[in-house]
C-alpha cells in the first residue's frame, strides 16, 4: 500500500477526482484529497480560474500545503492541473517524498528548487494538443531530461481534463491508459 496526497484542479474537488482516488484505493493504495476549495466545484476552467484569482493563488497554495501538515512525508503527492502547483512543490521539498504524479501540468523545477530530488520518481501525463499543457510541455520534458526518475506520457487529442470522469473533457480511453500508468507507479515500491 502506498499513500498518496491528491489535489484537485481548478474546477474543484470534483465527482470524477473522488472516483480517481476511489480507483487508487480499490487497488489497495491510501488516497487523501484535500478540498482547497471548501465543497466548491465550477462548471467551467474559466470559473474555476476566476475564482483562484479572486481567493489567490498564493493563499490556495498555502492552504494545500497546510493540508500536508498532518499526514506523513513519506507520501506520493499528486496533483491534476491547478493541483499540481502544490504537490509538486511537496515532492520536491519535503524530505522523505516517495513520489510525485504530475497530472495535465508541470512547473519548471526551478520553481521550488535548484533541481529535482534525488530518490524521488516522477509521472508528468499530458494531452499532446492541449493548449493549457502545451504551456508547461517544456517544464515537463527539461523534467525528464534532467532525471532518470522521470517519465513523460504525452496522449493523443487536446482535451485539458482528460481523466475527470464528471466532465465533457472525459477521454475514457486516455483515462484507463493514465491510470493504469499511475497504478503501475504506486505499486513499484510496495
Amino acid at each position: 500500500m502506498t499513500e498518496v496526497l491528491l489535489y484537485h484542479h481548478v474546477q474543484g474537488l470534483t465527482d470524477g477526482v473522488r472516483s480517481f482516488a476511489d480507483d487508487l484505493r480499490q487497488a489497495g493504495h491510501a488516497v487523501h484529497t484535500p478540498d482547497l476549495f471548501d465543497g466548491r466545484t465550477f462548471e467551467t476552467i474559466e470559473d474555476g480560474m476566476a475564482f483562484a484569482r479572486e481567493a489567490g493563488f498564493g493563499a490556495l497554495a498555502e492552504r494545500g500545503v497546510a493540508a500536508a501538515e498532518g499526514i506523513r512525508d513519506d507520501v506520493v503527492y499528486g496533483g491534476f492541473s491547478f493541483g499540481v502547483m502544490v504537490a509538486q512543490q511537496l515532492a520536491q521539498t519535503r524530505p522523505r517524498a516517495r513520489g510525485a504524479l504530475l497530472m495535465y501540468s508541470c512547473l519548471p523545477v526551478s520553481e521550488f528548487g535548484t533541481a529535482w530530488p534525488d530518490g524521488v520518481p516522477v509521472q508528468v501525463h499530458g494531452k499532446e494538443a492541449d493548449p493549457f499543457f502545451a504551456e508547461d510541455l517544456e517544464a515537463a520534458q527539461a523534467l525528464v531530461d534532467s532525471t532518470d526518475q522521470a517519465e513523460l506520457f504525452l496522449y493523443p487529442g487536446e482535451e485539458h481534463l482528460f481523466a475527470d470522469s464528471s466532465l465533457p473533457a472525459y477521454d475514457a480511453a486516455a483515462a484507463a491508459l493514465l491510470t493504469e500508468r499511475v497504478l503501475a507507479f504506486l505499486a513499484r515500491d510496495e
